[in-house]
């Protein structure tokens, strides 16, 4: 049975009924007036249930809604009997209690899990906390969010969001019968005009130049900044680096899912730099502390200002951070390496397939070639992969 298209839902007048296919029909009267229905058959019982009206109820909602009623069924749940419970609806606040409780296990940052809450209760409950979920329209968020659009844009975009979260999630229970349209709510707001601040970068021509300038002095800011760079990891994974973690005979830093932004494992290949760099770290370590970069106090990990104290007492103005970009720009602009490569190198978030061979076999091999390349170029070597500059 060919689908229905928007369009000849918008436009179809004949009295009938139009099938779109998986039971939905679209129900066309006398009088042209036009409504969902889903047919549905469990232990032998056929049910047809109405969808509401088509001038109101997209072809798109109406799929949406016909495979939540088929899944309902199927689960023995009554939809009819679900729509009946009104009563029992939420407010605002309850669900937001309740997504919240839901969600919170799944995050990493213990902070976000208080200001997500905290944000609602400032910005969004004194609105209409108090209101039945259900009855929560555009107009409100829109207005609830005015007030601090420009003044806290970061704070009312999260807030934003968390608003979306918590709608579509009544949705899904059957609490509501539409989401919010968030593109109107964008349109009706003013327009922000703060930009993103990117992490400044050392452009990758200068970088061993800069490591041979690092080298010159040795600090256990100056150390913790070096590995950053040679294994391309992010500031606070190095900061926070574990010798438990590191296997120097197999030269391989294994970083835990929980330490990680994609939340998951990532094995970091150590070229041979790397690894005499951490074997002069040994002397570093204090106690019993496992800490590879251990601050002033022994169980805390050293201070982010550290490696930026390390930079701007070189006379430089980059971020730790911007070294990652020093290196995916040298891996594009230099070398016949493939993109993905560097991807899975930097921990950003690819497909599951692709991070899954990175992190083994031959194509771990890939990645330790690849970051002994960078380690050489670091150090001023001509290694192969590196397609040389042609002058134009």
């Amino acid at each position: 049975m060919p689908r229905l298209a928007a369009t000849f839902v918008k436009s179809v007048s004949a009295p009938g009924r139009y099938g779109d296919g998986e039971g939905l029909f679209l129900l066309v009267g006398p009088s042209s007036g036009k409504s969902w229905m889903v047919r549905v058959q469990k232990d032998g019982r056929r049910r047809d249930i109405g969808l509401g009206s088509a001038s109101k109820v997209s072809l798109k909602l109406a799929r949406e809604r016909a495979a939540l009623v088929r899944s309902q069924i199927e689960a023995g749940i009554d939809p009819v009997s679900e729509r009946r419970k009104a009563a029992g609806v939420p407010t605002f606040r309850e669900a937001a209690a309740i997504v919240h409780a839901e969600h919170k296990a799944g995050w990493k940052n213990g902070k976000h899990q208080g200001q997500w809450l905290s944000s609602l209760e400032a910005h969004a409950f004194p609105a209409f906390g108090d209101r039945s979920i259900a009855l929560i329209e555009t107009a409100d968020v829109r207005d609830a969010l005015v007030p601090i659009w420009l003044s806290k844009p970061e704070t009312a975009r999260r807030v934003r969001q968390r608003i979306r979260t918590i709608i579509d999630w009544a949705v899904a229970k059957g609490y509501r019968e539409h989401a919010l349209a968030m593109t109107v709510i964008d349109k009706a707001l003013p327009k922000q005009r703060g930009k993103v601040k990117h992490h400044k970068a050392l452009p990758y021509s200068e970088v061993p130049a800069f490591m041979a300038e690092l080298r010159s002095k040795e600090t256990l800011g100056r150390l913790a900044l070096e590995a950053a760079i040679l294994t391309a990891a992010r500031s606070g994974e190095v900061r926070n680096a574990a010798w438990g973690e590191l296997d120097l005979d197999a030269a391989t830093w294994t970083i835990p899912a929980s330490r990680m932004k994609a939340g998951r494992d990532h094995v970091v290949p150590l070229s041979a730099q790397a690894i005499a760099l951490f074997e002069r770290l040994k002397p570093y370590r204090r106690g019993d502390s496992d800490l590879v970069f251990p601050g002033q106090k022994r169980a805390k990990p050293l201070s982010d200002m550290t490696l930026t104290k390390a930079l701007r007492d070189m006379g430089h103005d980059a971020t730790a951070h911007g070294f990652r970009s020093s290196f995916r720009d040298w891996v594009a602009e230099q070398t016949s390496f493939p993109s993905d490569l560097a991807e899975a190198a930097l921990a950003h978030v690819v497909n599951d397939k692709t991070v899954a061979a990175y992190q083994r076999g031959t194509m771990l091999e890939k990645r330790r070639e690849l970051m002994s390349a960078w380690a050489n170029f670091c150090d001023g070597q001509r290694v192969k992969n590196v397609i040389p500059l042609r002058k134009k």
